[in-house]
């Protein structure tokens, strides 16, 4: 009997779910889980990856919030988010009390602050598997781990008691229309209330591998518009047509040579 489109649709979305819940998930899990063929399993993985669902690997497929910390960062994208991460550091003062959300490059912020006497309130899990200054003082708001971001009610309701000087964010991929995406749906509530918490400024950072054309657009999750002026950091390696497009959008850009 021949499949249904709707059939296969709830098949995909199935596994997309799996693969978000797994994070990583093999041909042959799926073949077991769904009682499909490994060619059956491998279209629908592909399917997905064309629409920038997720990530296909050798003998199955990844999450997008996954790929984004094994696929994307080689050692040359490091040296990229490495000196957006320095540029942003000269944003802060000594004494200011930051947002960071679960942005590795925005978290990356505070391996360059000096001697500046900085507080840091962030979501980020990747905050434990680094070493930092001790004029750094960092406190996380608590949530559910997902990943490596802490997420949920309890995260909200802390930062809603909070006030910042600055907010430092990170994104999943800009697009030239404006929009930001998010891999982690409560990701952007998170940063709205992070961002409605800070008194002075906020920035958007990221390499030049996260801009892209509207038609790269994905409908995983959706995409967001902030509705407060965006100053957006980037690198000179960062695509001239992207950036004059966001400019003429409205968007603040600063290119770190």
């Amino acid at each position: 009997m021949k499949n249904t489109r709707k059939s296969v649709e709830e098949r995909q979305l199935n596994i997309l779910k799996a693969v978000n819940q797994r994070g990583e998930i093999k041909v042959e899990d799926l073949v077991e889980l769904y009682g499909i063929s490994a060619m059956t399993a491998r279209r629908d993985l592909q399917y997905l990856e064309d629409r920038q669902m997720l990530f296909r690997t050798h003998g199955g497929a990844m999450s997008l919030e996954r790929s984004r910390y094994t696929k994307l960062i080689t050692p040359e994208i490091a040296v990229y988010r490495d000196k957006i991460s320095r540029y942003a550091s000269n944003l802060l003062e000594d004494g200011d009390t930051i947002f960071i959300n679960a942005s590795k490059t925005a978290l990356g912020i505070l391996k360059f602050v000096n001697d500046k006497h900085i507080t840091a309130i962030t979501n980020n899990g990747w905050v434990f598997e680094e070493q930092y200054p001790e004029n750094v003082s960092i406190h996380i708001t608590g949530g559910q781990v997902r990943g490596k971001a802490m997420v949920g009610d309890y995260v909200m309701r802390n930062l809603l008691d909070m006030s910042v000087d600055k907010t430092f964010v990170g994104c999943a991929a800009v697009y030239d229309n404006g929009e930001f995406r998010y891999d982690i749906p409560t990701e952007i509530g998170i940063n709205e209330a992070m961002i409605s918490r800070t008194r002075e400024s906020f920035y958007i950072l990221a390499d030049h591998t996260k801009l892209m054309h509207g038609s790269e657009r994905s409908s995983l999750y959706g995409s967001f518009i902030y509705e407060q002026p965006v100053t957006l950091i980037t690198d000179d390696m960062a695509d001239p047509d992207i950036l004059d497009r966001l400019r003429g959008v409205g968007m603040e850009i600063v290119v770190v040579s």
